[in-house]
């Protein structure tokens, strides 16, 4: 049997379609859930380590530090399997979004921190002489300067928890992954699983191209 018989077999992967489909689609909605909550969480961080109290400080930092530092295949586990022994049982789809978004949000809290502590003093000042209230010169002014400046590193935060969703598979998530395995067992052939990582990679590569789109647009609007 060749290569091509093996891995790319195109008669398995058209009869597998149907069912890799099936798991984008879960991947797709997993992944954006995850994204929105990650980045709205790392935002209120954000400014919880910038501008709350010390103690509120204190605690955005240790969740920030905690979140990047714990494997997200250990907190999924943790999630799904060691819950219901404290009586709160979630759904696989539930776990999976809580752990994404959970980590994402401390690498978005991070990126959104930089992005705010990069812009020059003078802008702040000047949002304050025009007598803006700090909510004013936060979503008016901060905000939409310090988001410009770190597209490429949330970009890249969102394409790892795009990714990273393949290992909700664990959680018997009926993912891409998830579906590519059970399309490889039920064909006895490995192709599903290489047309799951070409689905992948069609997926990604136009978001990323989108988002650099979207950036360039940005940077001719600022100049």
């Amino acid at each position: 049997m060749s290569i091509f018989d093996t891995f790319l077999n195109w008669k398995v992967f058209v009869e597998t379609l149907p069912l890799l489909l099936m798991g984008l689609w879960v991947t797709v909605g997993l992944g954006m859930a995850a994204i929105a909550l990650g980045a709205a969480g790392g935002l209120l961080l954000a400014l919880l380590r910038l501008y709350a109290p010390q103690p509120l400080r204190w605690i955005a930092v240790a969740y920030i530090n905690v979140f990047r530092a714990i494997p997200l295949l250990v907190l999924l586990i943790v999630i799904y399997y060691a819950l219901p022994f404290v009586g709160l049982r979630l759904t696989s789809y539930t776990s999976a979004t809580l752990a994404l978004s959970l980590v994402s949000a401390a690498y978005s809290a991070e990126i959104l921190r930089a992005g705010i502590e990069g812009l020059p003093r003078g802008q702040s000042e000047a949002a304050r002489a025009l007598g803006l209230s700090p909510l004013r010169q936060m979503t008016d002014v901060i905000l939409p300067q310090a988001v410009k400046l770190v597209i490429p590193p949330l970009t890249s935060n969102a394409i790892n928890v795009m990714k990273d969703t393949s290992l909700a598979s664990v959680v018997a998530m009926p993912d891409l992954l998830k579906q590519a395995t059970q399309a490889q067992a039920l064909a006895a052939n490995p192709t599903p699983l290489i047309g799951a990582a070409l689905i992948y990679l069609l997926l990604l590569l136009p978001f990323v191209n989108l988002v650099g789109f979207a950036e360039s647009r940005l940077g001719r609007r600022t100049r």
